[in-house]
């Protein structure tokens, strides 16, 4: 990892920045959505989220009680163009991190239709609240590091390459950063801020890893439903190279450049990644192998020899911007992450409170924060 002593700017989340903050999450039913609540809630944010129920069980959401440090817990569809205007309306909020989305790939090539509606016209159903309610002025967009042309080169993408997308998922992504584009252009350009006093960007994120995920077709929550029944886990795309990442070091993004956002407008309205560093662009084998051997008591892999639908063999973020303009850095190595990440699940099986439990996680995290300069 690249030493956090040579980023002369490094930004730290700022509590008394956050306390009495009325924010808006979308998605907050969903892992990363319930993470950042409760993470928001501890410094004192006045949070409300939107989303559809949990869409498993068990749910961080759930299982962490995320439900009781919410100002408001709405359950709305983002489809729902007419009663999501009614809630921003109402709620008048002073940040919107927008999350709320269909999320997988594989789902995406069941679903297209339900992908792009949700990702896509959610999206503009979101903007479109925001544009009437003149409390707001921060929105940050987050969507996939999946929203790149993707030729499965060998490189890292930077914000300005092209946007693509093989899948519905990725290209609903896509989509919905097109949108955000012309949004920005349209109705909250950065020339006219004065006028209208709201900036929006959008957040590119890789793979997340951390506990309280169950998701299906998703890589950890895999090991774990297999582990926990004494099978080997399954590998589809052994060789498949992603930017691995504790669900906390985008969190911490996002809310670094909602600050910005905030405090400073139209010099942050535009595109930001947030991915590893180099040395922990690791294939799916080796994540599985380490996780196996952190979790213990025998386990073991498989491979899948079986077609399955595309999926790229290598996505890269090169996130040299978010380090140089918003002092942004990642603080967790992909060791540590999945040693966090099996403790988690160790401690949920063992009935655990993990309310409790997923703080002392977020206190750890906050704990390496303060020791950068």
């Amino acid at each position: 990892m690249e030493s956090v002593e040579n980023v002369m700017n490094y930004a730290m989340i700022d509590p008394k920045f956050w306390k009495n903050k009325n924010v808006l999450v979308t998605g907050h039913t969903g892992f990363k959505g319930a993470w950042l609540c409760l993470w928001l809630a501890q410094m004192g944010a006045k949070v409300t989220g939107v989303a559809l129920p949990p869409s498993t069980k068990p749910s961080l959401f759930r299982s962490a009680r995320v439900d009781d440090v919410l100002e408001n817990s709405v359950m709305l569809d983002i489809r729902d163009r007419a009663k999501l205007a009614h809630l921003v309306r109402n709620v008048k909020p002073q940040i919107v991190i927008h999350m709320a989305a269909q999320p997988l790939v594989r789902e995406s090539y069941k679903d297209p239709t339900g992908t792009y509606e949700t990702n896509v016209m959610g999206t503009i159903n979101l903007l479109e609240a925001v544009r009437a309610c003149k409390t707001i002025r921060a929105v940050v967009n987050v969507t996939t590091d999946k929203c790149y042309e993707n030729c499965d080169v060998r490189k890292s993408f930077k914000e300005t390459e092209p946007l693509g997308g093989y899948d519905p998922y990725s290209n609903s992504k896509a989509c919905s950063e097109l949108v955000t584009s012309a949004y920005r252009s349209s109705f909250f350009n950065p020339d006219s801020y004065k006028k209208h006093r709201m900036a929006l960007a959008s957040a590119r994120a890789g793979n997340v890893i951390g506990g309280g995920d169950w998701a299906k077709d998703r890589l950890i929550p895999d090991c774990v439903r297999a582990l926990l029944t004494e099978k080997k886990v399954c590998i589809r795309n052994p060789k498949a190279i992603r930017p691995w990442q504790h669900v906390l070091e985008p969190l911490h993004g996002y809310m670094i450049l909602a600050e910005k956002l905030y405090q400073h407008g139209p010099e942050y309205a535009e595109p930001w990644n947030f991915g590893h560093d180099s040395q922990d662009s690791k294939n799916v084998e080796y994540v599985v192998k380490i996780f196996c051997k952190k979790w213990g008591d025998g386990a073991t892999y498989r491979l899948d020899r079986r077609k399955h639908p595309h999926e790229a063999a290598y996505l890269k973020l090169d996130c040299s911007k978010a380090k140089a303009k918003l002092g942004w850095q990642p603080m967790t190595h992909l060791t540590c992450a999945l040693e966090w990440t099996v403790t988690w699940y160790r401690n949920y099986y063992d009935k655990r409170d993990m309310r409790q439990f997923t703080e002392q996680q977020i206190d750890q995290f906050i704990a390496m924060e303060k020791t950068c300069p």
